[in-house]
Formats: C-alpha cells, structure tokens, sequence
C-alpha cells in the first residue's frame, strides 16, 4: 500500500481488564472502567495491557487481525474469538479501508 492511516484521530484510554485480554483484541466495556474481550459490538481495539490495565484505542485507525475477511467500504463488525468479524445483523459499521488477506487483517476507522 502507497499510503499510511496511522495517526489520523488516534484516541486511548486506559482501562482495567477483566478476564484474558491482549494487545490488538477487540474490546468491550464489562463494567465501569472495565473492559473484556468483546463477543459482539465492541468499544475499541486493545493496544496494550499491563499490570491488569489495556490501553484501548476508541477512535482513528487501527490494523488489527480478522475472524472473517471484511470488504472495504462501511462494513458491519463485531469482535468474535479475539479478532474481527463481519456481522450484518447484528454488527456496528465501521469503515474498513484496507485489508491484508496474507496476514490475515484489517486497517478500520473506529
């Protein structure tokens, strides 16, 4: 790809973890200033996590691994087994603006 997302809107945040959750799974929020690995809608993409804390960007670009390959465009996610997947009933729209089918993920405006 000739051109580069990174940086555009970035916006993290710090929360406590609950259960397993690693750096570039989707996250959901468990409870307050809590979030745990996301089995549908998710907040953010974890970044980081230390100490019992996961950093987790809530907007602008990420790459991050796919469950079921994405198209580009508005697409309907969710996070499933701690990677994307596409859901169109049940999902929210993010904007997927590219895709790696080699490894496997995907660059998504949250």
């Amino acid at each position: 790809m000739n051109v580069s997302f990174n940086g555009f809107g970035e916006n993290v945040v710090t929360f406590e973890t609950e259960g397993s959750v690693s750096a570039g799974m989707p996250v959901m929020v468990s409870a307050s200033g809590k979030v745990k690995a996301a089995s549908g809608v998710f907040c953010g993409i974890c970044l980081g996590v230390r100490n019992g804390y996961a950093a987790v960007q809530l907007s602008g670009y990420v790459k991050t691994a796919y469950d079921t390959a994405p198209a580009v465009g508005y697409t309907k996610l969710v996070g499933k087994n701690g990677k994307i997947s596409t859901d169109a009933s049940d999902g929210r729209e993010y904007l997927v603006v590219d895709i790696d089918t080699v490894a496997k993920t995907a660059g998504i405006i949250l």
